[in-house]
């Protein structure tokens, strides 16, 4: 992990944002005291889906079943 005072890093962002691309966490300091991090994206948070875009199940209703009323049972039927 780097540490660097604010004012460099204003001097220097393009070099600490090459750090933090070949992988490392560059730490910034106002007055002393640590205020952000840099550090580097995982691979995984680029790819995931958000939740309402994956793929889910359909819904199977029993016969003689309106939707409405199998969600009025299933809320019924919820420990809370």
């Amino acid at each position: 992990m780097h540490t660097i005072p604010l004012s460099e890093f204003r001097a220097h962002a393009s070099a600490m944002i090459d750090l933090v691309e070949k992988g490392e966490t560059v730490r910034i300091l106002r007055h002393g005291k640590p205020v952000a991090e840099l550090v580097p994206l995982k691979a995984e948070a680029q790819t995931r889906l958000p939740s309402w875009k994956q793929p889910f199940e359909p819904v199977q209703l029993p016969p003689g079943v309106s939707l409405s009323q199998a969600v009025l049972d299933e809320r019924d039927e919820a420990p809370w």
